[in-house]
């Protein structure tokens, strides 16, 4: 999937350097909202183990990690994951973020939606949600964007890495 200067594919089994260098230099903004990814990737020896595991998720399709390319540079600079898959309902969760030198010019907005509209049509989803802290307020704008809307706050729902128990907002879209 292509759009302006970016490409989006998934996550490859020769990529985890070069998500290490995305998460390694973005990991004091990620770890109160991607603190499983950040937890998993603490040096590049555990991002390779993590990117092996993560190449079992994808055939099994419980994992889906979408990576944001920058085209001129060729370099990772944001994801849009799709995690906590049920094939049974069928529905799954959307993760993202970006790098904080593309932040706010609407790039992750445009992969999520083509991320999204990729997905439905592939996996015939019917049901996407999306859990954000209150206090991602950059996070909650990607999900509005994207046709989302609040279905409720979980209270004491997610850790962070630092150990605060935090509520979360649900935001589903219907297929």
């Amino acid at each position: 999937m292509i759009f302006d200067n970016y490409r989006i594919s998934l996550l490859g089994v020769n990529d985890g350097s070069t998500l290490f260098e995305l998460i390694d230099s973005n990991r004091q903004r990620l770890e109160d909202f991607f603190a499983g990814t950040v937890s998993k990737t603490r040096t590049l020896e555990d991002t390779l183990r993590y990117c092996d595991e993560i190449q079992k998720h994808i055939k099994e399709l419980s994992y889906l990690p979408f990576m944001i390319i920058d085209i001129k540079t060729d370099k990772f600079i944001g994801l849009v994951d799709v995690k906590n898959i049920d094939m049974n309902v069928p529905k799954a969760e959307l993760g993202s973020f970006i790098d904080k030198q593309y932040e706010g010019k609407g790039i992750v907005s445009k992969a999520s939606n083509l991320v999204v509209n990729h997905i439905v049509e592939e996996y015939k989803f019917i049901k996407l949600l999306c859990r954000a802290n209150s206090r991602n307020k950059g996070s909650i704008a990607v999900i509005l964007k994207n046709g989302f809307e609040l279905e409720g706050t979980i209270r004491k729902d997610y850790r962070t890495t630092k150990g605060e128990i935090v509520d979360l907002n649900y935001y589903g879209r219907i297929f």
